[in-house]
């Protein structure tokens, strides 16, 4: 099985973005403050970009959704753990939209438009809290962030030893 620890924490802010690149604010989603771990400092949002009709852009990152993976605690929209086999997926915090989203489909497609997957809405990948036992240590993710499952990943066809790649999303 492949280790999905070292997605958020390669390259760090919670699964997309190096902890002193603030993603570009030109859709009004401004940094709600930030979040200080082992001494490095994580820009911390409340929202993310607005979803389009078509596709929104996002960076998909790895998650381990079994108990004792990189996920942290059960998922939110179930309180279940999740088996890596599962097409499913965390949305950033304003995306996840306070769990409305919780149990619906996405199609997410990669970077090469060649590939789209359709997986399910499980859990929110925090972009405003981070670093403690609830989220396995994690810093915040960043606010533009699809986080699959190992099923996602082997369905898009991508290498997840990259951690992080461009894709789109949009509601199925």
């Amino acid at each position: 099985m492949t280790q999905m620890s070292e997605h958020i924490c390669t390259g760090a802010g919670g699964g997309g973005g190096s902890s002193s690149t603030t993603p570009s604010p030109s859709n009004n989603c401004q940094p709600s403050g930030t979040l200080t771990c082992g001494g490095t400092p994580y820009t911390t949002y409340t929202c993310s970009p607005p979803v389009t009709s078509s596709s929104t852009e996002a960076k998909l990152t790895l998650n381990n959704f079994a108990q004792g993976g990189d996920g942290g605690g059960p998922s939110e929209c179930d309180e279940q753990y999740h088996d890596n086999t599962e097409l499913i997926v965390a949305l950033s915090t304003g995306w996840y939209d306070g769990g409305s989203r919780c149990g619906k489909m996405i199609r997410i497609t990669a970077n090469n438009g060649r590939s789209s997957v359709e997986a399910k809405v499980v859990d929110e990948c925090d972009s405003r809290h981070g670093c403690d036992a609830e989220h396995a240590g994690q810093p915040p993710c960043n606010n533009n962030i699809v986080d699959g499952s190992e099923a996602v990943w082997n369905a898009l066809g991508l290498n997840t030893d990259l951690g992080v790649v461009d894709v789109t999303w949009s509601m199925s």
